[in-house]
């Protein structure tokens, strides 16, 4: 029981590290869901965008943030990231 209370207490400290440098990161890092819909959004994004994570997170990243112009594209890299396929960078 006590080694699984320090595993536990361990995978918490490590996630909770990992989330403050994604969040300090100085670049923009955001993710979505298999939806598309922003579910992470750290401050270098929000800087850059001028969008906070609380505004951000739930919305569709294609149609919210990406110009017109560039949404078709965008979204069949995402889907075929989205299905585990590699794609050429956009």
């Amino acid at each position: 029981m006590e080694t699984e209370q320090l595993s536990a207490a361990e995978a918490r400290r490590q996630a909770d590290d990992l989330a403050r440098l994604l969040d300090t990161a100085n670049a923009p890092i955001f993710g979505i869901d298999v939806r598309g819909q922003v579910n992470e959004w750290n401050q270098k994004t929000a800087a850059t965008l001028g969008w906070s994570k609380v505004e951000a997170c739930g919305r569709d990243l294609v149609e919210t943030f990406i110009a017109p112009e560039y949404r078709k594209d965008v979204k069949e890299v995402l889907d075929m990231a989205l299905l585990g396929r590699e794609s050429a960078n956009f």
